[in-house]
């Protein structure tokens, strides 16, 4: 299994448990035990019966029709949006608290960025009676405050970073640093990223995404496969979901598609693969954005779940061995985008996902081409920004 990572958690050059010493044992007891669980009955049981009667899923994949007369092919959404909590996010939260539990873990910690993850790791704390902390960068605290407001309702308690560029990357260093000085909490990574084994947990926990979608096409088209794949990427979750089971199936094209910001050589853009170079962030060796003497390069993108300056070592891997294409969307581009699902489906996607959308003009579709777009998320936390952009 060429994209699966190995016992140490390498995906090719990428991947690794990069941590200080203080850290070891909790990660090394995760390692230990966190295939065990995911496969046990019990688990597996509790996880699928909360997906279905609490999340909702399966979560539909929908023939956007109006969308593909307009680009001439035939295009699936695959609608993330619909989930409770209104992303990807929970298939994942749901997935770790259920882990956490069989570690004995009562206190949860998260990072977020777009507020999608706190949100999701605020309400399966809420349904588990579980102390919830989540760190989230000042200027995305500002940006999405619908996400705000639900967190601390939810009963979590929301921790400004206040370092750096005050976006993800800073609230996962500071959540990082709270993690070492509280050895006992358990940090519930939110995307495929950190060091191992978060990125094959989450992947394998999003993988539910993948697995619908080869059963709905069985049914909507008479093949389970499609001919391209199409996702957002920051850090990767949900492309990681998207793309897990046809990873191997190399018939089967995936595009990834970074945040491009205000232009990928503007000095204000998220593009990692075309910017970035091998390095170590949060835990892992992979791609990230960094000056010459190694230092990490400040991301900018509209959308505060693309605002990182790596992504997790499993799309390094696939970037590296070009086993999925790289795009990226600018934030006006992503904006149109939006717009334009919005008009002509009725649906409002976030900002992260109208980034998979912006690069529909850009592909060279053909008419009888089946493409899965993954909708990872619904737009009402991005309300403000859209209205904002409208009046301009």
């Amino acid at each position: 299994m060429k994209f699966q990572p190995t016992k140490e958690g390498y995906y090719g050059q990428f991947g690794g448990a990069f941590i200080p010493e203080l850290l070891y044992p909790n990660v090394k007891e995760l390692e230990d035990n966190y295939l065990d669980i995911l496969e046990s009955e019990a688990f597996q049981k509790e996880y699928k019966d909360l997906l279905q009667h609490y999340v909702g899923r399966p979560s539909p994949l929908y023939l956007a029709k109006r969308l593909s007369e307009k680009y001439g092919a035939t295009i699936y959404l695959k609608r993330e949006d619909l989930n409770h909590t209104g992303a990807h996010k929970v298939n994942n939260t749901i997935g770790q608290i259920l882990v956490a539990k069989h570690l004995g873990k009562t206190k949860i910690i998260a990072e977020t960025g777009a507020g999608q993850h706190g949100v999701a790791t605020a309400t399966v704390c809420a349904l588990m009676d579980l102390e919830c902390v989540v760190f989230m960068g000042e200027t995305d605290i500002k940006r999405q405050a619908p996400n705000v407001a639900r967190m601390k309702m939810l009963g979590a308690k929301v921790v400004p970073a206040t370092s750096g560029s005050k976006t993800l990357k800073d609230a996962t260093n500071e959540a990082i640093r709270y993690w070492i000085q509280n050895p006992e909490t358990y940090y519930l990574i939110g995307s495929v990223v950190g060091p191992h084994p978060y990125p094959d947990m989450v992947a394998r926990l999003q993988a539910v995404i993948s697995e619908e979608m080869k059963a709905q096409l069985k049914m909507q088209t008479g093949k389970e496969n499609p001919d391209t794949i199409v996702a957002c990427v920051g850090g990767g979750s949900n492309a990681a979901g998207a793309f897990y089971h046809y990873l191997e199936d190399e018939d089967v094209e995936l595009i990834a598609v970074e945040a491009a910001g205000l232009g990928v050589n503007s000095g204000e853009s998220a593009a990692t693969s075309q910017l970035g170079e091998v390095g170590v962030i949060h835990g892992s060796k992979t791609i990230l954005m960094q000056d010459e003497y190694g230092q990490i390069v400040e991301p900018y993108s509209i959308s505060a779940g693309l605002d990182y300056p790596g992504v997790g070592p499993l799309h390094a891997y696939l970037h590296e061995t070009k086993r999925a294409k790289f795009m990226n969307a600018t934030d006006k581009e992503a904006l149109n985008a939006a717009y334009e699902l919005t008009k002509i489906e009725g649906i409002i996607p976030a900002l992260e996902s109208a980034h998979a959308l912006a690069v529909l003009p850009k592909m060279d579709l053909k008419k009888d081409q089946v493409v899965v777009i993954n909708l990872s998320g619904r737009g009402d936390k991005d309300l403000e920004t859209y209205i904002n952009h409208l009046e301009e």
